[in-house]
């Protein structure tokens, strides 16, 4: 046997990475030892594996917060973000950022799986499958980096816009560089060809990327892209396996979450299992405020609000403001915040569509979702407009309405905000109910430089060849 086949693996992998050149570190205390294929393909399912949010939490129309916690605070990200205050360099104020150093250190994972497990003892046939999954986590964590610290993607641009380093090896003296953002999306869309003709339908467990969910993935990226032809294509491919819309509008009937629960595995909208900081995340609700314009948006006959959100308890929120909060454990009806759910395909094909100016089968794919959604019927069916920006303006809404939480409208609005038709400037008035502290209208204009996270401090020294995409200014 090689010595170069057999790997010692703490039982706690994943301990923390402060740079895109500094790999998993290996512990020998608790040691499991990874030598046969079996092994290194069991190391895809991760349970619990978490993308934290707080970079850009409040950089969306989305969500708020309440007044208590923001007002007469020390300057910090979250505040910063809350006021959209663009004054100084937010790299003063990250010391280091989760988000970055836990997804590379995932990407560190699937990175040893795809380079390894060539070497392992074991069938060839779950070598391929192992590595086809480990890549396409690979591309998805790739994605949420690339639209969390660099610009969204613009064809014109995208050759020379700032991405993030690119991660395709098992290496522990590699020293990467920054690609740009057309090289981030052509590894990424390059991982997911490769992977998905070796894909399961049906995988060992929920840990495991399914076929459906990578279809779904790529037709997210490709959505990205504007490339929508391509994008529908894959949807419906997607589709082909999995369409399902749980019925919201006869759960209502049968009591909800409380009297019927819903737990993770229960519900086949599902494709994928991961999130902002954990499983349970939403039974600490109360830390996801959604703002007045997402409740008014909601309306009253919206299953989507009304089963899982409360507007009238004072020690989370502050009455009279017109916000609501998450209020549904995790138990009694499970909601994934960061992975993807078949509604969303739903939405990717619908928007598609409507780019390419099929309206009408756009508006009949958003109403088979509302028809599951929306409890009143007559409001269930909207008409159909007479422009592909009023099409457009209903799927956006329909789309903050369906993802909430995690990256989704973060994400949505940097991408729309490269088209001046759909382009939006946040405006929000703060505070709403305290009346000692005057009110203020702060805007967040389209191009903000805020938009695009920069790399924390410990990144920046560790790897001298970084730079911020934002311009940001360094403290040193």
């Amino acid at each position: 046997m090689k010595t170069s086949s057999i790997y010692t693996l703490g039982l706690s992998l994943l301990l923390g990475l402060t740079s895109c050149d500094k790999f998993l570190d290996l512990t020998p205390k608790g040691q499991i030892v990874v030598e046969k294929t079996e092994d290194f393909y069991s190391l895809v399912s991760y349970p619990n594996r978490g993308y934290p949010i707080n970079n850009f939490q409040y950089l969306v129309d989305d969500q708020w917060i309440k007044e208590s916690n923001i007002i007469g605070v020390s300057k910090r990200i979250d505040v910063i973000n809350f006021y959209f205050d663009d004054s100084e360099s937010r790299v003063n104020y990250m010391t280091s950022s989760t988000l970055y150093n836990r997804t590379y250190t995932y990407i560190n994972r699937w990175n040893m799986i795809i380079t390894l497990i060539d070497e392992s003892k074991g069938a060839d046939s779950l070598k391929v499958l192992g590595k086809a999954e480990a890549k396409v986590y690979r591309a998805y964590d790739h994605f949420l980096l690339v639209n969390t610290f660099a610009k969204s993607y613009v064809k014109e641009t995208a050759n020379t816009d700032g991405g993030i380093c690119i991660m395709d090896k098992y290496d522990l003296e590699a020293k990467p560089t920054k690609a740009t953002v057309e090289e981030v999306y052509n590894f990424i869309l390059k991982d997911l060809d490769e992977a998905i003709p070796d894909l399961q339908t049906t995988p060992i467990d929920v840990y495991h990327p399914s076929l459906a969910f990578a279809l779904a993935f790529k037709a997210k990226v490709l959505l990205f892209k504007k490339e929508y032809a391509l994008a529908e294509e894959a949807a419906r491919q997607s589709l082909a396996l999995n369409d399902f819309i749980f019925d919201m509008v006869t759960y209502t009937t049968q009591g909800g979450p409380t009297r019927v629960p819903m737990p993770a595995g229960a519900n086949k909208e599902v494709m994928s299992y991961m999130y902002m900081t954990g499983r349970n995340e939403l039974n600490f609700g109360y830390s996801y405020i959604i703002s007045p314009e997402l409740v008014q948006l909601f309306g009253k006959n919206d299953a989507r609000y009304n089963l899982f959100f409360n507007s009238t308890n004072a020690s989370f929120l502050d009455i009279g403001s017109g916000t609501a909060y998450w209020v549904t454990r995790f138990t009694d009806y499970f909601y994934p915040t960061v992975g993807m759910r078949s509604p969303e395909t739903h939405l990717i094909l619908a928007e598609c569509l409507a780019r390419q100016n099929s309206i009408g089968p756009a508006m009949d794919v958003i109403n088979n979702l509302r028809r599951k959604r929306i409890t009143l019927a007559s409001e269930a069916t909207l008409p159909t407009p007479a422009t592909i920006k009023e099409t457009m303006d209903i799927i956006i809404a329909e789309r903050r309405k369906e993802l909430l939480f995690g990256f989704n409208r973060f994400f949505d609005l940097k991408r729309y905000n490269t088209e001046p038709e759909y382009a939006k400037t946040i405006v929000r008035k703060f505070p709403l109910v305290r009346t000692t502290v005057p009110q203020q209208t702060y805007t967040l204009p389209p191009d903000s430089k805020l938009y695009i996270i920069p790399f924390a401090q410990d990144v920046l020294k560790l790897n001298t060849t970084l730079t911020v995409n934002s311009g940001e200014t360094l403290p040193w």
